[in-house]
């Protein structure tokens, strides 16, 4: 069950990722080819030479298409070219201090580039299942212990959070107007959407992001500046909730009516870790580095605390997050340390391999 079975689902299917050169999108991809997909990727250009998709070169045994999900015309196009079966969108502006510099960049790309996808999917007969990939700020965050739970109110209180919560409504009128799961047997199609936490990894560049800021630092013999060094976070592996989305998926295709929903993918409690945690975890396993505290006095806002509710997908996908909050960094430091020395797409396999193995 779960991941072990994914093969006889996607094997030989056509699955079109959008953000295909972004961090989790390369290796959504490089996980796709694994279990013998026929892959289409969709995005902008890759933001850095040393990003997982450029180093692992998957260009070569995909589809690599450019465009941008603001253009309907293009989205339209692709999907009229290569009748993809399956959608993972994927491609966002995905920062939150992105979001204060850009807010018009980020309400077009992540709530009209929303739009867009599920008007392109409305109007292509081919597909069949589309997933939404947002992000676990969406909800109205008040801060408080409790997890939130996926009929919780949509929220978001900066321009990044606030634009997936819209999507997130706009994904639910499509659903509710065009792809309701009571009137499958007229259009043929499931759309959920999936909440993630704080998702780390090899591959990682982006700026603003704590991981990444580690890793240069490290490597430039630099001190880490932490900006906010007592944020409390749901830190997880990429592949933990990419194993999620798959599984996720595979229901979707043999249940379509049953799974077209909003799904959480989190952590365990035990990995709600503060920042300057992960930090001193970092530097620990890397075995070099020093850090700061570079907190910065009206700072635009990032929320504190947020954490997920997990039961459903537990309860109804059978999916649980497998790995420790030292494993999670483990197998993140494992990458960076050896990306250089190694052939990166095997690099990627192998932790995939050894993640999926865990099961037994």
């Amino acid at each position: 069950m779960g991941l072990k079975e994914l093969k006889k689902y996607y094997q030989g299917k056509k699955v079109l990722v959008t953000g295909h050169t972004g961090f989790k999108g390369s290796w959504l991809v490089i996980w796709l080819l694994d279990l013998g997909a026929d892959v289409i990727g969709f995005s902008l250009e890759e933001l850095s030479e040393k990003d997982n998709y450029r180093l692992s070169g998957i260009s070569h045994r995909i589809k690599d298409l450019r465009g941008d999900i603001r253009d309907l015309s293009k989205i339209k196009e692709v999907f009229e070219a290569e009748k993809p079966e399956i959608v993972f969108h994927l491609a966002a502006q995905s920062l939150v201090i992105e979001g204060y510099n850009n807010p018009i960049y980020t309400y077009e790309t992540n709530v009209m580039g929303t739009v867009n996808m599920l008007e392109a999917i409305r109007l292509c007969e081919s597909i069949q299942t589309a997933i939404f990939v947002t992000t676990d700020k969406v909800y109205e965050n008040n801060e408080w212990i409790w997890p939130y739970r996926e009929n919780e109110p949509m929220g978001g209180y900066d321009p990044y959070s606030s634009s997936k919560g819209a999507s997130e409504l706009v994904i639910a009128s499509y659903r509710h107007s065009f792809f309701n799961p009571s009137d499958y047997e007229d259009h043929g199609k499931s759309i959920a959407s999936v909440r993630a936490g704080n998702v780390i990894g090899g591959g990682d560049w982006n700026k603003n992001r704590i991981v990444p800021d580690c890793i240069n630092a490290i490597e430039n013999d630099e001190m880490i500046k932490v900006r906010n060094p007592n944020a409390v976070r749901p830190w997880q592996h990429v592949l933990e909730p990419l194993g999620g989305y798959l599984i996720l998926g595979m229901e979707m295709m043999k249940d379509p009516e049953k799974y077209s929903e909003a799904w959480n993918f989190g952590p365990e409690v035990a990995n709600m870790i503060k920042v300057s945690t992960l930090v001193d975890e970092i530097v620990n396993q890397y075995g070099k580095g020093n850090w700061k505290d570079e907190s910065i006095r009206n700072a635009p806002h990032e929320a504190n605390f947020l954490s997920l509710d997990i039961n459903k997908v537990k309860y109804r996908l059978n999916w649980n997050p497998l790995l420790s909050f030292e494993e999670t960094i483990s197998y993140t430091v494992d990458w960076y340390k050896n990306y250089k020395t190694t052939n990166v797409f095997s690099l990627c396999q192998s932790q995939i391999k050894e993640y999926t193995n865990r099961l037994g």
